[in-house]
């Protein structure tokens, strides 16, 4: 029971360390999925960054714009962004850049960051939770332990003797 106290506090120490590497994290691959994307369903890359923009209502990294700096744009020519940006409210959006009103303005990374952290407080509380209650299985043993020794009931259970 001590031994699972003790990797419950170091999982807890771990995910504490992973909210801070999480962001770094993030803004380094972040950038690599969006060069890739080629806006197909086959893209597996495709597919998340879609996902991404229409489940968090953002649009690029950092805002719309840096569709402009990735091959999906350069190759398409058309100068628009991927439908996934535009607003759910707006019916008749394209993606063109002549009407930046239609599209998300907030950038993903933030976003994603922010929900991967809150993802990792939930964990990090169920951790604590866990740890909590393993403390109070090893007092409550400690408070049985303590018991055992001063109650001559058990003291005849271990010598054999009987009770009277």
């Amino acid at each position: 029971m001590g031994q699972c106290g003790i990797t419950s506090s170091k999982t807890v120490l771990v995910f504490l360390n992973l909210i801070f590497w999480v962001e770094d994290e993030v803004n380094s691959s972040i950038k690599k999925v969006y060069d890739e994307y080629s806006g197909t369903n086959s893209n597996a890359q495709s597919r998340a960054i879609d996902y991404v923009q229409r489940q968090l209502h953002c649009c690029g990294i950092h805002n719309y714009s840096d569709w402009q700096y990735t091959h999906w744009y350069e190759e398409s020519k058309n100068n628009s962004v991927p439908i996934s940006c535009c607003k759910a409210t707006v019916g008749s959006c394209t993606g063109s850049l002549t009407h930046p009103e239609d599209l998300y303005q907030e950038g993903c990374e933030a976003l994603v960051v922010k929900k991967l952290k809150e993802i990792m407080m939930y964990v990090i509380w169920a951790a604590l939770t866990f740890a909590a209650i393993q403390m109070l299985g090893m007092l409550c043993a400690c408070v049985v332990l303590c018991r055992r020794s001063r109650d001559p009931a058990y003291e005849l259970l271990i010598t054999g003797g009987t009770y009277a």
